[in-house]
């Protein structure tokens, strides 16, 4: 049996156990040395973040049974994308599929923030008044679905090796419960290493209830784009243990720390503009 198609097969097991390992291992750091107080008992946050996360799972496997790994697999049959059609060679092929793919989700995110629409849903992950692990897989289901779609888009167009979704796919689970973690790296690390990888004080600019703070550091895996596209923020303006985490307009408990009112919050409130790297915010805004 090829490589591929044992890891294909074993897909799902692959990247449960992945998920469950590095979720310990960011759970106990965070019990141990946690880099801010939590505002909200991490019991009622962990309950409804998690209970949100299996409602997704579930949601995501009733209508992509075979998910991302599954279409990269019918397009290399049917000889869809780029590297398929140029029949690049797995050594080139694979990282730089990951590369690519990581790039998407770069505009992707930053989509999020700059259609209206678009961020009624992603404001789900936003709202979250605290900031740890369960963070990094906090969604709506139906920005969850959006985001498969737009992952089967870059697929048929790029032709990625099976291999190369699946590592991404790890690799973009694990690097999102790492940046969303409530712990704090030595300095000297945190510096080399964001050259190299989306760190937790790095991402945690991004959730902060101030726009121009919120509206950069968008990358969830490389840090390369937000430098290369201006986006960057090296610190909040109120250090890390003093910034706010979540959104000015959306505070109340049932709404942002319990599952029914996170379900409901992209419907409420009336649309308004949420433009990229905008500095001013008005009281009357509910976007």
């Amino acid at each position: 049996m090829a490589i591929s198609d044992y890891v294909m097969q074993h897909e799902v097991t692959i990247r449960l156990a992945f998920f469950l390992g590095i979720f310990a291992v960011m759970a106990v750091w965070e019990l141990m040395a946690p880099r801010r107080v939590l505002s909200v008992s991490k019991a009622v946050r962990w309950a409804n973040n998690l209970g949100l996360v299996f409602l997704n799972s579930f949601i995501l496997r009733l209508l992509f049974p075979a998910a991302a790994v599954g279409m990269a697999a019918f397009a290399a049959e049917q000889g869809w994308g780029l590297l398929n059609y140029y029949a690049v060679d797995a050594a080139i092929a694979i990282p730089l599929s990951i590369v690519a793919m990581d790039f998407v989700i770069y505009l992707q995110h930053v989509m999020v923030h700059a259609v209206p629409v678009l961020w009624r849903l992603h404001r789900v992950h936003h709202a979250d008044p605290d900031y740890d692990v369960t963070t990094g897989a906090r969604f709506h289901p139906l920005e969850i679905i959006l985001s498969m779609l737009i992952k089967f888009a870059t697929i048929m167009v790029l032709g990625p090796p099976v291999v190369a979704v699946i590592i991404f796919e790890v690799v973009l689970n694990a690097t999102a419960m790492f940046n969303h973690a409530n712990v704090k790296l030595p300095l000297g690390i945190d510096a080399v290493l964001r050259w190299l990888l989306v760190t937790p004080d790095m991402h945690r600019v991004h959730h902060s209830v101030e726009d121009d703070e919120a509206n950069s550091n968008f990358g969830f895996s490389l840090p390369w784009w937000d430098r290369l596209f201006g986006t960057y923020r090296a610190q909040p303006r109120a250090g890390h243990e003093a910034m706010t985490i979540g959104i000015h307009t959306y505070k109340q408990p049932k709404l942002v720390s319990w599952l029914p009112g996170i379900l409901v919050l992209p419907f409420i409130g009336k649309i308004t503009d949420y433009a990229i790297n905008r500095r001013e915010w008005s009281a009357d805004d509910e976007g």
